[in-house]
């Protein structure tokens, strides 16, 4: 067995836990912000899917990381291999929560005045950079 392959799975596994949670906070966000357009007999802005479909984007990089791990896997010690992906996949499922976290600010802050789409955006940018940094410097490692 090659232990280093659990690092592999766990990259990957750990990554789409945060996904998870992450799609879920934002979709709480986006429905709460929904319901009170409705409410108030105001156009519901389509547009806070993006909020809730944010934190999707931490699978896609754990996936591409497990990729490179398992194609690696030979070289690379399997202990490191194993703490890489447990410690980048960590990287990438709190970058995902908080993108949620963000994501459902911005769905509430829209959905309430229906300006600032850009500057929301941005900051669940900000959150993805995390994930991209942890999935890049996981390759290059």
């Amino acid at each position: 067995m090659n232990w280093g392959m659990i690092g592999a799975g766990l990259v990957m596994g750990i990554a789409a836990m945060g996904s998870a949670i992450g799609i879920g906070i934002a979709g709480q966000g986006a429905i709460g912000a929904w319901k009170r357009c409705y409410l108030n007999n105001k156009p519901a802005p389509f547009l806070l899917v993006v909020f809730a479909g944010a934190p999707l984007t931490q699978t896609i990089y754990g996936f591409l990381l497990m990729n490179s791990l398992k194609e690696r896997a030979a070289e690379l010690d399997p202990m490191f291999s194993m703490a890489l992906g447990l410690a980048a996949g960590l990287a990438m499922c709190m970058s995902a929560i908080a993108q949620g976290k963000a994501g459902a600010a911005g769905s509430d802050a829209l959905g309430e005045t229906g300006k600032g789409f850009t500057n929301y955006i941005m900051v669940v940018g900000l959150c993805e950079t995390v994930a991209l940094f942890a999935m890049v410097f996981g390759m290059i490692a």
